[in-house]
């Protein structure tokens, strides 16, 4: 059973910066691609970034990109998102994701795996 767990969220103001991590266990690590999905209140989860099992390939949302930087360490079973320039609007809970296909899913309905989520609040 792979089970994913979010660390580093927390509460900071607009222009700050925050690195969430994601740790994957029960599973070998290099055969999934991994995502980041975020939702705010009262809205729908939507895709924020993905990573390819090599972490050759990444794949940003507009509303994050050039701001927000996904990255897969193998040697410890860790995706991280480095998110700088944090806006008010990047408040949510953010959640890891992970699937053994071979290419990054932004489908979630697609996705096998989920970890719990991290809160990130950026104060205005």
């Amino acid at each position: 059973q792979v089970q994913l767990v979010e660390t580093g969220g927390g509460w900071v103001q607009a222009g700050a910066s925050l690195r969430l991590s994601c740790a994957v266990s029960g599973g070998t690590f290099t055969r999934y691609m991994i995502d980041w999905f975020r939702q705010a209140p009262g809205k729908g989860r939507e895709f924020v970034a993905g990573i390819s099992r090599t972490g050759e390939t990444t794949l940003y949302a507009n509303s994050v990109k050039g701001r927000f930087t996904i990255s897969r360490d193998n040697a410890k079973n860790t995706v991280y998102l480095q998110m700088d320039s944090l806006k008010a609007e990047d408040t949510a809970v953010y959640y890891c994701a992970a699937d053994s296909s071979l290419w990054i899913i932004i489908d979630q309905t697609r996705i096998a795996y989920w970890g719990r989520g991290t809160q990130v609040t950026v104060s205005s």
